[in-house]
């Protein structure tokens, strides 16, 4: 994500936080409009699913989700009365894991929210992170969609793994997935794309989809045939890395994707027990 995306989405979220007895909060109907959410019925449904996910980690939904009413206008001086939910840093990072992955602002806000200190960059350490974890994610269910795809057109595992091999040949240059081990600095037993950046995650997950789609659109068949298309999809991949200057081969290596996986579950797990609530602090 753009730094200058992620400045001003820090911003408008300090913005709306409110104080209360020492409690940090934000009002549901606010966080609505922050997560790009036009239509407040829309949104009631990402809070429920957000109690529903308080409920399974068995703590108190009342802790964290409290029902006010508040007065509006409502036009020639008029005001009228609406329902909202004051919400906990916990409950809005509830709210944020159950929405929309797609929208820039839910991705900002999954870490914004999960994060317990305002410094600025431990919010972009974690977004990079998220972001590296759903790169990994995706290119792990693109490739077993290969081997499926493989496995219907008479290649066996032996035959998968070397076409998954002549790919990363084409897509670094001429050097071999063993070979790039070895100029990173991965253990043999360990896979390469664990310890790659996410931009070659997310080029190697590109020329493998495109393989996949050509495979079943072009009823493509044979270990041979599957291995020159293969190929030829990591080279042009490669060849728009190159345009843009990136070299794959000469990225350095980035920190093992599970040690990643430790830390986020570590730091989720904590979360509502470090996230204060409104029935515990008023007591």
């Amino acid at each position: 994500m753009d730094k200058d995306i992620i400045n001003r989405l820090h911003k408008d979220f300090e913005d709306y936080v409110h104080q209360e007895n020492g409690i940090e909060f934000w009002y549901a109907r606010d966080l609505q409009k922050l997560l790009g959410y036009a239509k407040w019925q829309n949104f009631q449904l990402i809070l429920e699913k957000a109690k529903l996910s308080c409920q399974s980690a068995n703590v108190l939904i009342s802790h964290h989700f409290a029902d006010v009413s508040k007065l509006i206008n409502a036009g020639k001086g008029a005001v009228r009365e609406i329902a909202d939910v004051k919400l906990t840093r916990y409950a809005c990072y509830l709210v944020a894991q159950n929405g929309d992955p797609r929208k820039e602002e839910i991705a900002f806000a999954q870490s914004y929210f999960a994060v317990q200190t305002r410094r600025q960059e431990l919010i972009e350490e974690r977004i990079h992170d998220m972001e590296r974890l759903e790169a990994r994610s995706q290119l792990t269910q693109s490739e077993k969609r290969l081997s499926q795809n493989l496995y219907e057109r008479g290649v066996d595992d032996i035959g998968f793994a070397v076409i998954r091999s002549k790919g990363d040949e084409a897509l670094f240059g001429g050097y071999t997935t063993k070979e790039m081990k070895q100029r990173l600095s991965v253990p043999e037993k360990k896979p390469l794309a664990d310890h790659l950046p996410t931009v070659t995650i997310t080029a190697k997950n590109l020329a493998t989809e495109i393989t996949n789609f050509n495979v079943v659109d072009k009823d493509i068949r044979g270990q041979d045939a599957i291995c020159g298309e293969h190929v030829q999809n990591n080279s042009d991949v490669r060849d728009l890395l190159i345009r843009r200057g990136i070299v794959p081969e000469n990225l350095p290596a980035e920190e093992d994707i599970k040690k990643i996986e430790r830390r986020v579950k570590s730091q989720n797990k904590k979360l509502p027990e470090s996230s204060q609530g409104f029935e515990k602090n008023s007591r």
